[in-house]
């Protein structure tokens, strides 16, 4: 009863990956700094997520963004 559209392509790219990567070593290092009372290295650590998505955003416009000219999606049969 439901027409199949097309793969949105949410997110399943290398820049996704790689920016969720880097964003969440920065969130669970934050963690553990904000654990330790290290407020200068949670602020750091914000940085580093903030970096993470900024990064995201560069690799997706080099051509490896879900659209992009150098990303080859995989297969899923």
């Amino acid at each position: 009863m439901s027409t199949q559209n097309g793969d949105p392509g949410h997110g399943d790219s290398p820049a996704a990956w790689t920016a969720v990567i880097v964003m969440l070593l920065g969130i669970a290092a934050g963690t553990v700094f904000f654990f330790l009372h290290m407020p200068t290295m949670v602020w750091v650590s914000a940085g580093v997520v903030a970096f993470g998505l900024i990064l995201g955003w560069i690799i997706s416009k080099a051509g490896y963004g879900v659209n992009g000219p150098k990303y080859v999606p995989k297969s899923h049969d």
